[in-house]
């Protein structure tokens, strides 16, 4: 039995390529070892496929395996129980805080914890409670509570 190298090294890049997904998981490199797996198999069959048409349909099978991949297996849409987390600025919408600045031509400033926020919104006086209906970038945009 003569050993075919090329099939045999298609055989130990299939098992680094789902290995090395073992140990940096991101569903990628798995999908490129199933396509190397593939032409482990091929090359089994048809070892004297040249090692252009090798390569093509590596790369051929990579982005069939990967499009199956993000059709069938992953979720687009990821729900959390905490969908404000990195969101600062919206994490601030409802609250209620005393302008540190007067809001003069619209802009001025709150306090929020240990942090300056810039506030946008109708002149009022510094002290006056305002509460945060809005975000726009980094400013807050704020509107007067009742005396």
């Amino acid at each position: 039995m003569i050993l075919n190298w090329v099939a045999v090294t298609w055989g130990v890049l299939a098992l680094i390529l789902i290995c090395a997904e073992i140990i940096a998981p991101g569903a990628f490199l798995l999908w490129l070892g199933f396509a190397a797996a593939v032409l482990f198999i091929t090359t089994l069959l048809v070892p004297s496929m040249g090692i252009l048409l090798q390569i093509i349909l590596f790369a051929i099978f990579s982005f069939i395996f990967i499009q199956l991949y993000r059709k069938y297996f992953r979720r687009t849409t990821r729900e959390s129980d905490q969908p404000l987390l990195n969101r600062r600025a919206e994490q601030l919408i409802g609250n209620v805080y005393r302008l540190e600045t007067p809001i003069y031509e619209g802009r001025g400033q709150v306090r929020v914890g240990d942090a300056i926020w810039s506030v946008v919104g109708d002149d009022l006086e510094a002290g006056r409670s305002v509460r945060v209906v809005a975000v726009h970038g980094m400013d807050l945009r704020v509107e007067p509570l009742p005396i």
